[in-house]
């Protein structure tokens, strides 16, 4: 009986941290079925919304870069509890803004929560899990932060849906949840470490000279995938309007929640395959997706936006299967983490530059041609990587 219980208290430090993760990752996208409302209530274009989108990858990313490794410093616990300050902090700024810029605010200190949650959760995920489970904290970390990118733009756009005030109730039950895993983390004992001198210098790093080419597709592969995604969390709740007659919060913030949760279930489900042959699937799905979306805009079939949506799902899910596979394989224990950090920069990278210039094209040309321009220019890049991989494998 004791043996029994001490095993499922082994088991709470574990939930305590994926919490954490979770709620981090919750935040990202959670004001994305908002974006209509806020377009109409501050009179917006459409770069104006790339620009709130990616305020959060600027934060996240100037994390990454000069705090990524502030685990090592103070402990996996106090960088989880920092980082959930900064969610609470952000997501209240969210709740109250007035304009575009106390909202774009909101989203960086959001983005800079973020950054520090996942680097630190990995940590956390792989201290607290009991020992028979060690070798699949890897992809249960991946798994959570899949599942709360995913619920966060369901929860928003479901509570805006049927509330009387959409720009401020979605955020209250996350901050409501972010203070209760701010306490809870305190219950979870951090087991002795050396402490690292704390730094701010960043550090990056590139793979052996025979892998750096595979590692550049891999980086570019992450790129599309995360810009195919971001594309649907800015801007496709401003385009479900105009291609589907029932449209509204709920509907965009399932369809962004969708291509997440079919990806977490294709990354659960293709962990057999080799991880060339995953990223090689996922970028064809990925070509796929963007034709059928392309068409969909083009035409104003509405049954191709769901196909579609679908089909990105299945695409990030092997593409970032695959890619991260293939980053595991050609680094070691001593230059991982580092090459892994350049691996999500240039991934990062896919989150702003092609959002940007979707928003300026559609700003001069109409959404309808910034959202063809990407799935061109995107659409060509993932082509050139196959052939790329076929290359270099020959």
């Amino acid at each position: 009986m004791w043996l029994y219980m001490t095993t499922q208290q082994s088991w709470q430090p574990f939930l305590m941290v994926s919490l954490a993760l979770c709620i981090g990752t919750i935040g990202t996208a959670l004001a994305s079925p908002l974006y209509p409302i806020y377009q109409e209530l501050w009179h917006l274009l459409p770069s104006h919304i790339t620009y709130i989108f990616v305020a959060y990858m600027f934060g996240c990313l100037a994390t990454l870069l000069f705090l990524g490794r502030s685990s090592n410093s103070f402990g996996f616990r106090c960088t989880l509890q920092i980082g959930i300050v900064f969610v609470i902090f952000g997501l209240a700024l969210s709740s109250l803004a007035s304009n575009a810029l106390w909202l774009a605010l909101g989203r960086f200190i959001i983005g800079i929560a973020s950054g520090l949650i996942s680097t630190s959760a990995m940590l956390g995920l792989i201290t607290t899990i009991p020992d028979s489970h060690k070798q699949n904290a890897p992809q249960l970390s991946s798994i959570i932060t899949v599942i709360g990118f995913g619920l966060g733009p369901f929860i928003g756009g479901l509570i805006a849906q049927f509330s009387n005030q959409p720009l401020v109730t979605p955020y209250l039950p996350i901050i409501a949840a972010a203070i209760v895993c701010f306490l809870g983390l305190f219950l979870v004992k951090v087991p002795q470490f050396k402490a690292q001198p704390f730094s701010v210098a960043p550090r990056l790093e590139i793979p052996a000279a025979q892998y750096q080419s595979l590692f550049f597709i891999a980086g570019l592969t992450a790129f599309s995938a995360f810009g195919a995604f971001s594309l649907f969390a800015s801007l496709s709740p401003s385009f479900v309007k105009d291609l589907i007659p029932w449209h509204g919060p709920l509907v965009s913030g399932s369809a962004i929640a969708s291509i997440l949760l079919v990806s977490a279930v294709v990354q659960f489900s293709a962990k057999s395959l080799l991880p060339a042959k995953s990223l090689i699937l996922g970028l064809m799905t990925l070509i796929v997706s963007f034709i059928l979306l392309g068409l969909c805009m083009s035409m104003q079939w509405s049954i191709l936006f769901f196909i579609s949506d679908i089909l990105v799902g299945v695409g990030h899910g092997l593409g970032l299967l695959g890619a991260f596979g293939l980053i595991h394989q050609m680094t070691t224990t001593n230059n991982r983490a580092a090459v892994m950090s350049t691996y999500l920069f240039i991934g990062y990278l896919g989150t702003i530059v092609p959002i940007i210039a979707v928003g300026y094209l559609a700003d001069h040309f109409g959404l309808t041609i910034g959202v063809l321009g990407f799935c061109l220019g995107i659409g060509l890049l993932c082509l050139a990587l196959i052939f790329w991989h076929k290359k270099i494998s020959s």
